[in-house]
């Protein structure tokens, strides 16, 4: 199965990246742009068979790796 996990960091930690393109974007010409926030998309294939066992499998890996739990949230979707 695949799956494809959605990293963002959560409401209220800085996001000196998404500053840093927000502030390009202004400098570009493209006004009226405001708050802009970057993640990361994981893409991944696991060998679960079962959407609830490979859902719950990349929720696991998540929680030990893929994301940082204190400052980022997480979204996994299965296909």
């Amino acid at each position: 199965m695949k799956a494809r996990v959605h990293v963002t960091l959560k409401t209220g930690v800085l996001d000196p990246q998404g500053e840093a393109v927000r502030h390009s974007l202004g400098a570009l010409g493209f006004a009226g742009v405001g708050e802009v926030r970057i993640g990361k998309v994981i893409e991944l294939e696991v060998a679960e068979t079962d959407r609830a066992a490979a859902e719950a499998r990349v929720r696991e890996m998540c929680e030990k790796l893929l994301a940082n739990t204190v400052i980022e949230n997480y979204a996994v979707e299965i296909a």
